[in-house]
């Protein structure tokens, strides 16, 4: 087994981001073919299975309750829904469904219920499962690992110092430790974060910083470009450049070189050629379908196109990991505990947040 760094600093991440942008390039696929088969990338399809309502502030999110944007909520869909939508996903490509649900954390009872027969509805279609549920405990992360789940997302966002500029909700901490609970299961981690926030290159340092210094380091880091939308505090941010896109795949494959860089929000405003120069850094996964959660995405038929054209194929399933085993719900060894964590809730305010949640009262 290859040698993983686990001891990076915010300067050594620095030194290689700023690199000049052919070396970097260079040293980034060089790794990238080291550990992963260049011309294969990993498509997965996000599903949003309950829409709007979420009652955290983060900067950046449509689906805040307290900010007015045009998403329209939905309650949580149904276990049939959902395997519709996955059989198409894979019909198209896919290896990988995403499921979505905007809450701040996870809550024992009927809904959770619900997501873990769609967690073992998905994986007998031999696809992998991932959730983005917020805060899980370890007796919760173990249910999703019992009921098939294959990843479980929960970004980072940024760094732990620039966080406090975007979300004032929930702690660092609370990604941290909810990221320890799943590590106490067989389910693999996804965590990554945004770019374009208005943070400085410091700040995308040392969000993998935090990452790479994870022991084990997550198996798939996504990297998203923000998009801004009309009624969030960042709805003014301008997009982040395909240069800056550039080097922060690239000094993600270079820090985690075993780890699945995911090209992800933000692509519809990338060319194909931009995109191509991402998958050379070290990119092998995206996301496809017309939407992110809420925000635009290229069509598939797009992006197959763009496979064909620059000689990409999709990753089959399970080819990092064995495909995990379902327990049904009658043979469970882990019932629901009825838990209410203390997770926190920090007591700064952050003032374009609050001016944007003043503007929403308004508008409503």
């Amino acid at each position: 087994m290859s040698e993983i760094k686990h001891n990076w600093t915010k300067e050594d991440i620095l030194a290689i981001y700023n690199k000049p942008l052919m070396d970097l390039l260079f040293d980034a696929a060089t790794i990238h073919r080291k550990h992963h088969d260049p011309n294969t990338v990993q498509v997965s399809t996000l599903l949003s299975i309950k829409t709007g309502g979420c009652p955290e502030d983060c900067g950046y999110c449509p689906q805040a309750a307290r900010y007015h944007t045009d998403i329209e909520g939905n309650d949580l869909m149904t276990v049939q829904h959902v395997k519709a939508q996955a059989l198409r996903a894979k019909s198209s490509g896919s290896s990988r469904v995403c499921m979505g649900a905007a809450w701040r954390n996870v809550k024992d009872g009927e809904e959770f219920d619900q997501v873990l027969e769609m967690v073992r509805t998905i994986n007998k279609l031999d696809m992998e499962v991932c959730c983005t549920l917020g805060m899980i405990t370890e007796n919760q992360a173990h249910r999703l690992a019992e009921a098939g789940l294959y990843a479980y997302n929960h970004n980072l966002d940024s760094s732990e110092e620039y966080y406090k500029e975007v979300i004032s909700t929930r702690g660092y901490e609370d990604r941290l430790e909810t990221i320890d609970n799943v590590r106490k299961t067989n389910v693999t981690v996804c965590s990554g974060g945004i770019i374009g926030m208005g943070e400085k290159p410091e700040d995308r340092a040392g969000m993998l910083v935090a990452l790479a210094t994870l022991n084990p380091q997550p198996e798939s880091v996504p990297i998203n470009a923000l998009v801004a939308v009309e009624g969030t505090p960042l709805e003014d941010q301008k997009p982040v450049s395909i240069w800056d896109m550039v080097r922060m795949v690239a000094t993600t494959r270079i820090v985690m070189p075993e780890t699945q860089v995911r090209l992800s929000a933000g692509r519809t405003e990338m060319s194909r050629e931009g995109q191509a120069m991402c998958f050379f850094a070290g990119a092998n996964s995206i996301f496809a379908g017309d939407k992110l959660l809420t925000t635009p995405n290229p069509d598939v038929s797009e992006d197959m196109e763009m496979f064909k054209l620059l000689g990409l194929n999709p990753q089959k399933p399970f080819i990092k990991k064995m495909q995990p085993e379902t327990v049904e719900a009658t043979d469970s060894k882990y019932q629901a505990l009825g838990e209410k964590p203390k997770w926190t809730r920090p007591d700064h305010k952050i003032d374009r947040n609050e001016e944007a949640k003043q503007k929403a009262k308004v508008l409503k």
